[in-house]
C-alpha cells in the first residue's frame, strides 16, 4: 500500500507540520521521563493501529536505551512486571484516552487519581498532551496510509532539541 499524500510536500501542510512539531517539541521538553513518553505513544499507536508510529516510537524507545523487553510487553502491560505503578499509571491514561469512543465516561476517575498520585501538575500536562498529539499523528499516518518500517532513528534529527 503506497502513502495517498506526503502532508509536507505542500506548503500548507509544511506550514501546519511546523506547529505540530512545536507542540510535540514543547512536550519533549517537559519534565515528564522520556521513557514514559515513548511507552505512551507507542501504546497509543498500536491501539490504534498506525504502522509508521510504531515504527518510529519503537525504535526511537530502542536507540534511547529502552529494552526489548519492555518494548515487547507493552502492548500486554497489565499482565507484566516490568512497569512502574507511574508507567503504569501513564499507560492506563493513554488506553483511556485514545479508547474515548468505547468508553462512555472517557477517562475514569480512578486511573486520574494514579495519574495525580505519579505526577506533579506539570508532567500531567505533559502527558494529557502527548496523549492528544499521538493521536491526531496517529489519526494523520492512518488517514494517508503512512506505513511501518522504514524509520531509521534520528532520520528527523534530534526530536528532543
Amino acid at each position: 500500500m503506497e502513502p495517498r499524500l506526503n502532508l509536507m510536500k505542500n506548503d500548507l501542510g509544511a506550514k501546519l507540520g511546523k506547529r505540530f512539531a512545536d507542540v510535540s517539541l514543547g512536550i519533549m521538553q517537559s519534565t515528564l521521563p522520556r521513557s514514559t513518553q515513548e511507552l505512551v505513544m507507542l501504546r497509543a499507536s498500536q491501539i490504534n493501529g498506525c504502522g509508521f508510529c510504531v515504527d518510529l516510537h519503537t525504535k526511537e524507545a530502542a536507540a534511547a536505551g529502552e529494552t526489548a523487553v519492555r518494548l515487547h510487553l507493552v502492548a500486554a502491560w497489565r499482565h507484566s512486571t516490568v512497569f512502574t505503578e507511574a508507567e503504569r499509571a501513564a499507560l492506563a491514561l493513554a488506553e483511556e484516552g485514545t479508547r474515548i469512543a468505547d468508553a462512555h465516561p472517557g477517562v475514569s476517575d480512578e486511573t486520574w487519581a494514579e495519574v495525580r498520585k505519579h505526577y506533579d501538575e506539570e508532567r500531567t500536562t505533559a502527558l494529557v498532551y502527548l496523549i492528544a498529539m499521538i493521536n491526531a499523528a496517529n489519526r494523520l499516518g492512518v488517514l494517508v496510509h503512512n506505513q511501518g518500517g522504514s524509520y531509521d532513528p534520528g532520520m528527523f534529527g534530534d526530536l528532543s532539541s
